[in-house]
């Protein structure tokens, strides 16, 4: 080994270790009242190992070149296990291609770390180009399933189009997070899905899904928003009807598409719904996050669904593979109440916002839905404007930054 080699090696030991160690903080005072950010991505590129990255051996590797690049960490799936954080991201290779891969954390903001290997998941007899976005359920059946988007080309596509692809929904399940049974896809009357999320208990008897019915691999066409619908078993999952629960809406954060971001999570008054919506700009798709509560019972029924967005790209999180935006496909609820939102940004690095049980509910319940017209939105500001000014002169507060009209 020579000493250049050597010192090479030495300092991107340092480099790596001192990125796993480094601590988060916590945006204090940047907090919108439902969550916090937090300074730093709690995963990147950078993150993963150093053995994924580089040959060791001086003799074939006497430069100490990467290998194996390593593009940006995105997208991950996320669950409590053995105590642990743990998320499973889409790591995605210089050459394209995504894979899946388990970095654990003992508090959920910092010191995430990747597990040695990364996850296998077997094909079907038709093979993933590219596998990505991973949904994990812990369901009641006693399994641990991964949902995530298969895409293969398009086989009808003319030879001169090589971007042309299918998108489908693969499913896994695991018993213990490394040993991984591929399930067929699942089947759909759509000629595409994405962002197809299991449900965490039976209903009725059966396996429910949230989908996102599909024309093409990028537009949803025809397809009218989130879907839901059940299949009678989950080995060879087929879905026959799909209800659109959550509709795309003109001039709304969701007017081009939108889909499932994580399983929803229970609670007393109803099930927690986190989804992206997408629309179009001059400067091309913005993606943002947005809530919603279904009914306990009735998990096609929308109950509270609080108007724009709950989480948008900012300042540095603008900024990345695809621009402007991100994106959300695991979060973990807590036992006492607190709750771990795990997000992407821009296509590129994963973050992480904290809120509890308590503030989601407040926010979805009490923040009032989109009126879907301008002169709504005016009436509803003026309502707050008026509901605070009588408020602070009845309890002789001051009022600075009220004018006196």
């Amino acid at each position: 080994m020579s000493k250049k080699f050597y010192e090479r090696l030495k300092k991107l030991e340092k480099d790596h270790a001192e990125l796993i160690a480094f601590k988060n903080e916590k945006l204090e005072w940047e907090s919108n009242g439902v969550f916090h950010r937090y300074r730093f991505p709690v995963l990147t590129a950078e993150h993963t190992p150093l053995f994924w990255r580089y040959d060791f051996n001086a003799e074939s590797n006497p430069f100490l070149m990467e290998r194996f690049g390593i593009n940006s960490v995105l997208n991950a799936g996320a669950i409590k296990w053995n105590n642990k954080y743990l998320l499973m991201p889409r790591v995605e290779g210089v050459d394209r291609k995504s894979f899946f891969a388990i970095a654990e954390s003992d508090n959920g903001i910092d010191h995430f770390k990747f597990w040695d290997y990364p996850a296998v998941i077997p094909e079907t007899n038709e093979p993933d180009t590219n596998i990505y976005d991973m949904r994990l359920v812990q369901h009641e059946d006693g399994w641990i399933y991964g949902l995530f988007c298969t895409e293969r080309r398009d086989p009808s596509a003319p030879e001169g189009d090589q971007s042309a692809a299918i998108a489908q929904c693969g499913i896994a399940r695991t018993k213990d997070l490394i040993a991984w049974d591929r399930l067929p896809d699942l089947k759909t009357k759509s000629p595409q899905q994405r962002n197809v999320v299991l449900h965490p208990e039976f209903v009725n008897g059966k396996y429910a899904f949230y989908t996102r019915p599909q024309d093409s691999f990028i537009e949803a066409g025809k397809g009218g928003g989130i879907a839901f619908g059940c299949s009678d078993k989950i080995d060879g999952a087929e879905i026959n009807n799909e209800v659109i629960i959550d509709p795309k809406v003109y001039h709304t954060v969701n007017e081009s598409k939108n889909g499932q971001g994580p399983a929803p999570i229970k609670t007393q008054y109803g099930w927690l719904h986190l989804a992206h919506g997408v629309r179009n700009t001059a400067a091309g798709l913005r993606y943002t996050l947005y809530m919603f509560m279904t009914d306990l019972n009735d998990l096609t029924k929308i109950v509270y669904k609080p108007a724009g967005y709950f989480l948008a790209p900012e300042g540095a999180e603008r900024i990345g593979d695809v621009s402007n935006v991100v994106f959300c496909n695991g979060w973990i609820a807590d036992d006492d109440g607190k709750v771990f939102i795990y997000y992407a940004s821009s296509d590129t690095r994963m973050h992480v916002a904290v809120s509890s049980i308590e503030r989601l509910l407040d926010y979805v319940m009490n923040t009032p839905c989109d009126g879907l017209r301008s002169a709504a939105s005016i009436g509803r500001l003026i309502e707050l404007i008026d509901k605070n000014k009588e408020y602070m002169q009845r309890h002789k507060l001051p009022v600075k930054n009220i004018n006196q009209v």
